[in-house]
């Protein structure tokens, strides 16, 4: 497909009609086509369509944390970065990332973890709302796992689609059944641009039906 002289303006939603139109005729809910829609027009892979997982509500929880001015901690500078910052101080939201924080690296350290790890720790003594979007490593999730079993935090949501080959299939398993809203991409697909893409489609939903 040839398009020409796309105006800036309207080349994402030209990306978002041949999103759709590709789609074809898989059946998706609404609130969750829009996430993949912008997962895949993130990636470019509509592998997501078939592999991304969402629990029950997650989305409306997710839509409810962000009402209430939650904090999305995420696992990578990379993934804080690709979160729109407009729109989340248009809702009073904030983001966050703990892992080039000093006392994240002796914690991760001192305890023989990841600082990946040691920032599920840190995230547990945030006040309020949360949303945890983890795109990069995997001992986030089981450690997050841990710290939901132990009643020490209780995110709004979690997204969990880190990527890669070791131990990422199972956190991904594992999180889907710490009974937490999720929203998953099963398998060894996924990265900080994902999580970070899957924020966003939150955040634009609450905010650019303001417009």
């Amino acid at each position: 497909m040839k398009i020409e002289h796309v105006l800036p303006a309207d080349i994402e939603q030209q990306s978002m009609n041949i999103i759709e139109e590709e789609l074809g005729e898989i059946a998706l809910a609404p609130e969750k086509k829009t996430i993949i829609k912008r997962v895949i027009h993130t990636s470019a892979d509509f592998e997501y369509a078939r592999t991304m997982r969402f629990s029950d509500g997650a989305v409306e929880k997710g839509l409810e944390a962000l009402r209430c001015s939650c904090t999305i901690v995420t696992d990578t500078n990379m993934a804080c970065t690709g979160i729109s910052t407009a729109a989340l101080t248009s809702l009073g939201c904030r983001k966050v990332c703990f892992m080039a924080d000093a006392d994240i690296a002796a914690r991760a350290k001192a305890n023989g973890t990841t600082r990946a790890s040691a920032c599920m720790d840190k995230a547990c003594t945030i006040d309020g709302p949360l949303i945890i979007a983890i795109g990069n490593a995997p001992t986030a999730l089981l450690r997050l796992n841990q710290l939901i079993q132990e009643g020490q935090i209780k995110p709004a949501l979690v997204i969990g689609v880190p990527v890669g080959f070791v131990n990422v299939m199972y956190a991904k398993d594992i999180i889907m059944q710490s009974g937490v809203p999720y929203i998953v991409a099963i398998g060894r697909k996924g990265g900080s641009n994902i999580a970070a893409a899957i924020c966003n489609a939150l955040l634009y939903d609450l905010t650019r039906q303001k417009k």
